[in-house]
């Protein structure tokens, strides 16, 4: 009876894991460093799951709260993916006392052979207060970044 439930538990834990696969994407450079990642799942229009990642913004002071930023699942806002193209665009807001901020990434990318994915990020950082309003005119920051799909 155990080898059968034990055989059991394997074929379905073998099936689960054929449905499954993932993204990633990383870039570092002279202004940022980021890496993202998520479980993606095949069929029922290929949603994410467990998507995280890290930015660091290597031009602001030390104790700014938008140098470093992490990412979870729910900042994940748009992504698409084909054999094409992958693309992502995250998105966190901050707030410390009257302050909002936010930063936006958006991630273009084109397959370069298969599973990987190469192209550009742009970041840009949205600053403003409560009381007064910022200009509304966002920093921005672009350049390379490299991705991979499974």
């Amino acid at each position: 009876m155990r080898t059968i439930f034990g055989v059991t538990t394997l074929l379905l834990s073998a099936g689960s894991a054929f449905a499954t696969g993932g993204i990633w994407c990383s870039a570092e450079d002279a202004a940022v460093k980021f890496q993202v990642e998520a479980g993606v799942t095949r069929g029922m229009g290929g949603p994410t799951f467990n998507f995280r990642g890290d930015l660091e913004i290597l031009g602001r002071p030390v104790g700014d709260d938008l140098r470093k930023t992490v990412f979870e699942d729910s900042n994940l806002t748009q992504y698409w993916l084909d054999g094409k193209e992958l693309r992502l665009l995250v998105y966190r807001e901050h707030e410390v006392a009257n302050t909002y901020s936010s930063v936006e990434l958006t991630i273009v990318t084109k397959a370069s052979e298969e599973g990987t994915y190469d192209g550009r990020y742009s970041l840009a950082i949205y600053e403003g207060t409560a009381d007064t309003g910022g200009d509304g005119m966002p920093a921005a920051l672009t350049d390379k970044v490299s991705c991979g799909a499974e």
